[in-house]
């Protein structure tokens, strides 16, 4: 998703407008299903106010909007909005700027989602802050974050270059003070903050070359191979190992893992 943020700490700031949509859009359509698993588990329903921080091309908000209907109330809110069609997206109020400066009534909403945001800040903790404060008490937090950590091939003639690139998306993260397996503690620091953990997903799809998430990952080294390459870990061999990994059939590898998490904020402060 693109990032309610400073833009330059946004790992796709710069990147080529028209290959930045395709990107976003695929992950929409393969991670959505997830992610309207998780804000029904949630109990979002109609009547209800929702925020969705980092929106993207949209898909999310669009679908929140339909189903809170006319008596709820859905506001995006991204950094860039330029992926944001107001014509497609009826409902949904679009505000841009960065959640941790925009002056959002305190405990406004029902419900908060973002996915794959915290990821690309060194300092989420304030973001999280933000989505807290936003939120009315009892209400609920759905948050979906990427581990990298879990990356590995499993079998493929590049295997060799597949795991190299993995590990210089690590090095890029973590030149950049941010934490690549932020997924897989996830949960921890949101029962740290005092909220109730109520549901925890945690995906970790094993893909053959060809697969949607092989090619939002082939898309993902071709915008950032200079961010790779600054890592010092690869070379311009190991990328095209790894594109040609991601297009093999017959090469399957974990690309990273998505921990997917429900929680409710304490009705008071003692709860």
């Amino acid at each position: 998703m693109s990032i309610p943020m400073a833009e330059s700490s946004y790992v796709f700031a710069g990147s080529e407008r028209a290959r930045e949509l395709e990107r976003l859009q695929r992950i929409e359509s393969f991670f959505d299903p997830g992610s309207r698993r998780l804000l029904k588990a949630a109990g979002m329903g109609p009547g209800w106010s929702c925020l969705e921080v980092g929106a993207g091309a949209g898909s999310i908000a669009s679908w929140m909007a339909e189903r809170v209907g006319h008596e709820g109330e859905v506001v995006a809110v991204d950094l860039d909005v330029g992926f944001l069609d107001t014509a497609r997206l009826p409902g949904v109020r679009i505000i841009e700027g960065d959640i941790r400066q925009l002056n959002f009534h305190a405990a406004r909403f029902d419900l908060v989602h973002a996915r794959y945001v915290l990821i690309h800040n060194a300092d989420f903790q304030v973001i999280l802050d933000a989505m807290l404060a936003a939120l009315k008490p009892g209400g609920r937090l759905v948050l979906e974050e990427p581990d990298f950590t879990a990356a590995r091939g499993a079998s493929g003639a590049d295997i060799d270059a597949f795991d190299r690139v993995n590990r210089s998306i690590l090095a890029m993260y973590e030149a950049g003070g941010k934490d690549p397996g932020l997924g897989l503690r996830l949960p921890a620091i949101l029962a740290s903050r005092g909220l109730a953990i109520e549901a925890v997903e945690n995906e970790v799809p094993l893909c053959p070359g060809g697969h949607p998430l092989s090619e939002i990952m082939s898309l993902s080294a071709a915008q950032l191979q200079d961010k790779y390459l600054e890592t010092g870990r690869i070379s311009e061999e190991d990328l095209a190992g790894y594109a040609r990994f991601a297009s093999d059939p017959a090469a399957w590898g974990i690309y990273y893992g998505t921990v997917g998490v429900v929680a409710r904020k304490p009705a008071r402060a003692e709860d």
